[in-house]
C-alpha cells in the first residue's frame, strides 16, 4: 500500500528496499541478488561485511549477473520468493 504525503506529494512505499548485484540468472523469471551490510562487532569494534542473497522476481528477464539492481519486498510469489524487481541500477555489460 502506498501513501502519499501532503507536503511533497510523492509516494513512499511501505515495503522494504535493496540494493544488490545479480549473483545468477540460470531461472526462469528468478535472479538471485546479494545484498552486502556492514557490521560493528560489539565488543571489539571491528567492521565486518555479512552477504545475505535474495531471491527477486524479474518478470521481463532484463537483468544480468554482475548488474546492480533495486528490489523490494511482495507479497509470497513461491516458497523463497518475496521480492520483485524494481529496476536496474546500473548495467554491467
Amino acid at each position: 500500500m502506498k501513501k502519499t504525503t501532503p507536503t511533497t506529494e510523492k509516494t513512499i512505499s511501505q515495503h522494504r528496499r535493496f540494493e544488490g548485484v545479480v549473483v545468477s540468472t540460470k531461472e526462469n523469471k528468478t535472479i538471485h541478488v546479494s545484498v552486502d551490510s556492514i557490521k560493528t562487532h560489539s565488543k571489539y569494534q571491528k567492521q565486518y561485511t555479512r552477504s545475505k542473497k535474495y531471491a527477486v522476481h524479474d518478470e521481463t528477464g532484463k537483468a544480468r549477473v554482475g548488474d546492480v539492481v533495486l528490489f523490494e519486498e511482495c507479497r509470497p510469489l513461491s516458497k523463497t520468493k518475496r521480492w520483485t524487481l524494481v529496476s536496474v541500477v546500473t548495467s554491467h555489460a
